[in-house]
């Protein structure tokens, strides 16, 4: 099984950017520990981060066949991009939807996400181990 990690704009700056709302722990360290998992797991993930929105939509497209599913954490264009919705939605690989924070509790333009109506489910507030939960997720996940 092969699982797509995909990580939009800032993600490259945790542990820098507001520890106190995104924790201390850098990107590339959660990417280890989900490596770590993964591997116990007898998965394959790919991990990326971009800033760019069309590279994200890029990376989306070119998924199918090659990913059983995607996690996704949006960042800001969780709650600005139809792109990358309409991508989920052609692709049809289960994707889930990740976020460091809990975007309910956040400022009221966090609060909607325009990707979460194609994504398989959301996980959300639980910090670095939202990424984790979704690998476990992403193992349970039986696409029909």
């Amino acid at each position: 099984m092969n699982i797509l990690f995909l990580n939009g704009p800032n993600l490259n700056l945790l542990g820098q950017r507001q520890p106190e709302i995104y924790g201390r722990t850098t990107l590339g360290d959660i990417e280890a520990q989900v490596r770590e998992q993964a591997t116990k797991a007898g998965v394959t993930i790919d991990f990326r981060q971009s800033n760019h929105e069309g590279e994200l939509v890029t990376w989306i497209q070119q998924a199918r066949g090659k990913f059983a599913v995607i996690v996704l954490n949006a960042a800001a264009y969780t709650h600005t991009s139809v792109a990358l919705r309409d991508a989920i939605s052609a692709v049809e690989v289960p994707t889930i939807e990740i976020h460091l924070s809990n975007i309910h509790a956040r400022e009221e333009i966090r609060h909607r996400s325009l990707i979460a109506a194609v994504c398989w489910g959301q996980i959300a507030g639980f910090g670095e181990k939202s990424y984790y939960l979704a690998l476990q997720a992403a193992l349970q996940l039986k696409p029909s």
